[in-house]
């Protein structure tokens, strides 16, 4: 139940801003219910200005992977803010930052820093219609890559989490060159690169799915892609916004050994600031100004304070890997969430990849978008609801991820599974 503090907020951000959010998901709409106004996280815990604490599955939609107001970023925060908070000059910060990314990364020979993913992505495809001289993209129903044109024909995410097929506003003309594949098919994708020969520029695809859901890849879809790519002369475009250094020490190409033209990132890498970047072969970005002819810049690229904090994530993943850890607890976690169900009666699949999970009510395996929404969106609401009485935060989404930090404890687990208890018998309907 929403307090007289949130409600408050929530009937004046709705006179400043459309639905009240700067970000459409945040408005609670699939859920139900008042959005929740953050005051601050620590750890695993996110605090709302009720003051109530939450377990936090969110965590920044898995930006933050270290946890809330994790020490190592905070000071290199505070210390970079204290020298100023932004030169549009080069600082060498974002140098030390992109060469740690590019060791990490398999394939990368070159990188550069932006603001936001959906900025990396929108950079990268440009950039594989001029090293290829095609127009034609094909992406994934389901897919999100941000709200950048090209991607929003079939979209997962938000247009998923509204029922919006198409974004109002993408000229037709542009949304007939993006080709709409199924995730986990390899034979559709294959289908659409002959019937539109010599005209697809890329492929763009999560390694794994984390925007219909958590739907991870079936063996040798990602190699499959990797060939078809290679044999069309197509670009493997591979969005790691999501699985960047969340899956693996590698990301999901190091996870399941497959190799992309382009990549991009976002999220951990900004330790919970705006961020993003795209990188990818030599020959490639090397067509990017100033030494080619794809024009792309940005006055805040590279910002040092972004730099500095995204530098001290990645040290501190490199020195105290957390990944074992976290596909432990994840296990353990997703295991008994579907052990409950059963004994609840209730249909449920949890889907599951490192230390990222989503809950579907659904009798069927989830393996791309049809059976995510298939899966009983209002059940999900009716378990979110629950959960969010009982001091867990799910994403308020049934296309949503939900993320373990390596703040996360076995004592957060443990009190998330005492919560579900309960909010599964009401989902069930039974007393």
């Amino acid at each position: 139940m929403a307090g007289k503090l949130t409600e408050t907020t929530h009937t004046r951000a709705r006179r400043l801003m459309p639905g009240g959010v700067n970000s459409p998901v945040r408005a609670f709409d699939a859920v139900g219910g008042r959005p929740l106004f953050a005051e601050r996280g620590k750890g695993a815990h996110l605090y709302d200005i009720e003051g109530r604490r939450f377990v936090d599955y969110l965590m920044s939609w898995g930006a933050l992977i270290l946890g809330h107001a994790a020490p190592e970023v905070t000071a290199a925060v505070r210390e970079a803010a204290w020298r100023g908070t932004g030169y549009g000059m080069c600082t060498r910060v974002e140098a030390e930052l992109a060469e740690v990314l590019m060791d990490a990364a398999p394939g990368i020979e070159r990188l550069r820093l932006v603001n936001s993913g959906t900025e990396a992505l929108m950079s990268a495809v440009r950039l594989a219609r001029s090293h290829t001289g095609r127009d034609m993209i094909i992406v994934f129903a389901g897919g999100y890559h941000g709200h950048a044109d090209s991607f929003l024909a079939s979209a997962g995410s938000g247009l998923a989490t509204f029922g919006i097929p198409r974004s109002a506003g993408v000229p037709d003309a542009l949304a007939d060159l993006t080709l709409v594949a199924r995730y986990n098919d390899a034979d559709s994708v294959a289908e659409l690169l002959d019937e539109h020969a010599g005209r697809v520029a890329c492929v763009v695809a999560e390694p794994v799915a984390g925007n219909m859901g958590v739907v991870p890849p079936r063996e040798g879809f990602l190699a499959e892609l990797r060939r078809l790519c290679d044999e069309s002369g197509a670009v493997l475009l591979l969005d790691e916004v999501i699985t960047g250094f969340r899956v693996g020490p590698g990301g999901a190409q190091g996870r399941f050994g497959v190799r992309a033209d382009l990549t991009t990132f976002g999220k951990i890498i900004g330790g919970g600031l705006p961020v993003g970047a795209f990188g990818g072969r030599a020959e490639i970005m090397d067509r990017l100004a100033p030494l080619g002819d794809v024009y792309q810049a940005g006055t805040l690229s590279g910002n040092p304070v972004v730099a500095a904090a995204g530098l001290a994530v990645l040290q501190k993943l490199s020195s105290d890997p957390p990944y074992e850890r976290l596909q432990a607890l994840t296990r353990w976690l997703t295991d008994r969430l579907q052990e409950m169900a059963r004994a609840a009666d209730l249909s449920l699949r949890v889907n599951r990849c490192g230390g990222m999970f989503t809950v579907f009510f659904s009798d069927a395996p989830v393996t791309d978008y049809r059976s995510a929404r298939a899966a009983d969106g209002e059940r999900y609401a009716r378990f979110f609801r629950g959960m969010l009485e009982r001091g867990v935060l799910l994403p308020p989404s049934p296309f949503e991820s939900a993320f373990l930090s390596a703040a996360h404890t076995e004592g957060d687990v443990e009190d998330t599974l005492q919560a579900a208890e309960g909010a599964l018998v009401e989902t069930a309907g039974r007393p």
